[in-house]
């Protein structure tokens, strides 16, 4: 027998999330009186104490941390299972695919030509998440398939395949002092100062907060930190700014993900396309410090050796 309702699962999420039960009555559109009732009754149901309230102070019980750790993932398996429910019985419905912006490699113009040649191709809504939220959109059914990051992206609970992988590079100012190094370990970046991404807890970095990749480069243009990133997501870099690899930094993958639970044949036929495009290994390259070396004159002539001499 299910001992909560999925609105008195919402009522506890919103108070164990606010610990105010005045914010919370106010975030579901409801009294405070009518919470605080509802919130009782679900603690005599479950014979537990979910909450120590006093007049200035609302703290989660150990009982309530376990709920609320729970409750959350239970939630997003309703909305989830409602989304796709009414999905299925869509048969106009698109496919929606999750990824960042410019997060795919050069590989998603590939499959999605390949995905255009399959007898029962629909058409592909392309959404874009930021730095930490890809896999909760999948999870919770906002999206059908996307383009994920290995190691960095979480993947518990979803089923993937990987498409590229490939080397980890620094990206560092032109005159920076790794700059003319053709490769570097990752005890070399021991004292710089790294990124911390919005969004993303934990981490080593110690520098300003950033949203994006596009956010990181500009502030490495102004050498306020350094950043070390998977190779295709700095291709092309801006003007003054070079790459070294990192040759002991974990590979990065970049993988096609999509719902364990999830087995229509709009995905599988999504999955299939992008199986026919992934490739090892990558086609990308960076600029070096050597990439700033002035370029001989049109004007030069060639020697015997094919080497220019000045005219």
């Amino acid at each position: 027998m299910i001992e909560l309702e999925t609105r008195e699962l919402e009522y506890f999420m919103a108070v164990a999330e606010e610990l105010h039960f005045g914010r919370a009555a106010v975030r579901l559109s409801i009294a405070q009186p009518a919470l605080s009732k509802a919130i009782r009754r679900i603690e005599t149901r479950l014979g537990v104490q979910l909450f120590v309230r006093s007049s200035r102070h609302v703290e989660l019980t150990p009982a309530g941390e376990a709920l609320q750790e729970h409750g959350r993932h239970a939630l997003n398996a309703v909305s989830a299972a409602i989304r796709n429910a009414r999905r299925a019985g869509d048969t106009q419905v698109h496919l929606r695919l999750v990824l960042k912006p410019g997060g795919d490699a050069g590989l998603l113009s590939g499959i999605l030509a390949e995905y255009a040649h399959q007898p029962d191709a629909r058409r592909v809504d392309i959404l874009f998440s930021g730095p930490a939220d890809r896999a909760d959109f999948l999870l919770d059914g906002r999206a059908d398939v996307g383009l994920l990051y290995a190691p960095f992206d979480p993947l518990d609970g979803l089923a993937h395949e990987t498409l590229l992988t490939e080397d980890r590079v620094a990206i560092v100012p032109s005159g920076h002092r790794l700059a003319g190094h053709s490769s570097v370990r990752m005890s070399d970046l021991e004292g710089e100062t790294l990124p911390r991404w919005k969004g993303v807890p934990g981490g080593d970095g110690t520098g300003p907060e950033v949203a994006d990749v596009v956010q990181m480069l500009h502030m490495i243009t102004v050498s306020r930190m350094i950043g070390v990133l998977p190779r295709s997501l700095v291709e092309p870099l801006p003007a003054g700014l070079v790459c070294v690899p990192v040759t002991d930094a974990p590979p990065s993958r970049l993988v096609l993900a999509w719902n364990e639970q999830d087995r229509r044949p709009l995905v599988a036929s999504f999955v299939a396309a992008a199986l026919g495009t992934r490739r090892h290994g990558t086609r990308y390259r960076c600029p070096t410090a050597a990439d700033d070396v002035p370029l001989p004159s049109p004007h030069a002539r060639r020697n015997g050796d094919g080497l220019p001499q000045n005219a």
